[in-house]
């Protein structure tokens, strides 16, 4: 069994920051990539940025030079720093963690999610 919670959400005037927190925990014995995909209301669930083990890193276009994932491979944990947001940002975010649990099992796991609510 995996936990993956997520912190951070909240409401932020247009042009502001927020940064987003992930930790994974529980049956992990490699956590390879993570990342942060956003749902707005009545939009499907799209990808935002994700971040492999080593490091290697990829944005959504919408989100380039405002937003910074990075990870802690030692904690599991990973992070998203937003910066210059937009109203169109407005979403429910949430972390995703890919796990090999062991050499034959692996899985994908979602947070609960945590809202980010930008106004103009």
């Amino acid at each position: 069994q995996v936990q993956v919670v997520e912190s951070g959400g909240g409401w932020v005037q247009a042009g502001g920051s927020l940064r987003l927190s992930c930790a994974a925990s529980g049956s992990i014995s490699r956590l390879n990539a993570m990342g942060w995909y956003r749902q707005a209301p009545g939009k499907q669930r799209e990808l935002v940025a994700t971040i492999t083990s080593g490091g290697n890193t990829n944005y959504a276009d919408s989100v380039k030079g405002r937003f910074t994932i990075a990870r802690d491979n030692a904690k599991n944990t990973v992070s998203l720093q937003m910066n210059n947001l937009k109203p169109e940002d407005t979403a429910v975010y949430y972390c995703n963690a890919d796990v090999s649990h062991n050499i034959f099992q692996s899985g994908r796991y979602w947070g609960q999610g945590t809202q980010v609510t930008v106004s103009s």
